[in-house]
C-alpha cells in the first residue's frame, strides 16, 4: 500500500482513483494561500487561475464545497511574515506557501496545520522536510530547482557570448539561494573554463557598485540565481545590464519581459496544476509526511531578441530553437 501511495504522489492527478476523485465532502473546506506576488498581478492571477481550474476538475468548486483565502505579501518580508500568523490564525485545512522565507514564516506558526509549498529550492536544508521522499512533517510540496539548474544558466551565457571568461554570480548572501546554488554553480562553471565570482549584495547601492565593477573586466556576465532581493531591484540590474552592454541570464521570465536579455525556469503554472492534486490528497485525508517532495516537471526557456540586438549578441541558432518564447 505504501509503494502504491508513493508511486500516485509521483504521477501526481492523474494516479489518483477517479472513483475517489468524485466523491463529495459533506461539509465546506478551506485552502489558504500565502502568495508571494501584488494583489491583481498578470501573473499571479494567471496561477490562482490554474489552481482553481485545477481543484474545480477534482471536485473542489469554490464557493460550494472549498472557500480559498488568499493574502498577499508583495515580496515583502515584513508583510509575508504578519499574513503568515493572519493565515494560520483562519485554521484552513491546508494551505500553500511561494518561496523559501515565506514557508518559513509558515512553519514556524504551525506544526500541524498542512502545508504544500512551491517555488522552494532546498526544503531539507532549510528545514522544512526529513527527506524529499519522505517529508516526514507537516510540509511537502515542489521544488523550484535541483542545483545543478547553474550548468545550463551558465551554458547559456557561454553559447550567446562565446567569448565569456567571467561569470558573476549576484545573490544576497541570507538568501538560501546564494549558499544552495553556489557551490553547483562553482563545478559548472570549472567544466565550462569559465571563471566565477559570487557577488553578496544586499541593497541597491551594492548592487550598483557590484555591477559597475564587474563591467569593467572584459569578457564578463551576470547570473541571478532566484532571489527575492534581485526581484526587488531588477529595474537598476536590467538598466546597468543595458549600460554596459553585459550579457545577464535570469530565473524569472519578468526579468526578461521587462527587459533581460534571457531565462530559464520552472514553468510556475504547471505547480499550481500539481499542487491542486496535493490539496486534493490532503484534503481527502492523505498526510504531508506521505506525500514526496516533487521535482520540476517542466521548464521554459526566454529569450529578448530585441534586447540582444541592441547589446550586440548574435543569438546563435540552438538557443533559437529551444526557446519555448522569444520577444522580438
Amino acid at each position: 500500500m505504501r509503494r502504491r501511495q508513493f508511486i500516485a504522489g509521483l504521477g501526481g492527478v492523474a494516479a489518483w482513483p477517479l472513483a475517489v476523485r468524485a466523491q463529495q465532502p459533506d461539509r465546506m473546506r478551506r485552502v489558504g494561500v500565502l502568495s508571494s506576488q501584488a494583489i491583481g498581478s498578470r501573473t499571479e492571477t494567471v496561477w490562482l487561475d490554474t489552481l482553481r481550474q485545477g481543484l474545480d476538475r477534482l471536485g473542489w468548486v469554490e464557493g460550494r464545497n472549498l472557500q480559498i483565502d488568499v493574502r498577499y505579501s508583495e515580496g515583502r518580508l515584513g508583510r509575508a511574515q504578519a499574513i503568515a500568523k493572519e493565515l494560520v490564525a483562519l485554521r484552513p485545512d491546508v494551505i500553500l506557501g511561494e518561496s523559501t522565507p515565506f514557508v518559513r514564516f509558515l512553519k514556524q506558526g504551525t506544526g500541524s496545520i498542512p502545508i504544500v509549498f512551491m517555488s522552494v529550492s532546498d526544503p531539507v536544508g532549510s528545514g522544512f522536510v526529513e527527506s524529499l521522499a519522505r517529508p516526514g512533517g507537516n510540509l511537502t510540496g515542489f521544488l523550484l530547482f535541483e542545483g545543478s539548474i547553474t550548468g545550463k544558466w551558465l551554458g547559456m551565457l557561454k553559447e550567446i557570448a562565446p567569448q565569456l571568461k567571467r561569470a558573476a554570480f549576484i545573490a544576497n548572501p541570507g538568501s538560501p539561494a546564494f549558499d544552495y546554488f553556489l557551490p553547483a554553480a562553482k563545478q559548472a562553471a570549472s567544466v565550462l573554463g569559465i571563471d566565477l565570482t559570487p557577488h553578496p549584495v544586499g541593497n541597491r547601492e551594492e548592487v550598483e557598485r557590484t555591477i559597475d565593477a564587474i563591467a569593467r573586466e572584459p569578457n564578463s556576465g551576470l547570473l541571478f540565481p532566484p532571489d527575492n532581493t534581485m526581484f526587488v531591484y531588477w529595474d537598476l540590474v536590467l538598466i546597468l545590464a543595458a549600460k554596459y552592454r553585459l550579457p545577464a541570464v535570469f530565473s524569472e521570465r519578468e526579468m526578461v519581459e521587462a527587459g533581460g536579455l534571457m531565462a530559464y525556469y520552472t514553468d510556475r503554472r504547471d505547480q499550481y496544476r500539481l499542487a491542486a492534486g496535493y490539496v486534493d490528497r490532503i484534503l481527502r485525508g492523505a498526510k504531508p509526511a506521505d506525500l514526496p517532495v516533487q521535482t520540476p516537471v517542466k521548464y521554459v526557456t526566454i529569450l529578448n531578441l530585441k534586447t540582444a540586438k541592441e547589446l550586440g549578441f548574435r543569438v546563435p541558432q540552438s538557443i533559437l530553437l529551444r526557446a519555448d518564447e522569444v520577444i522580438e
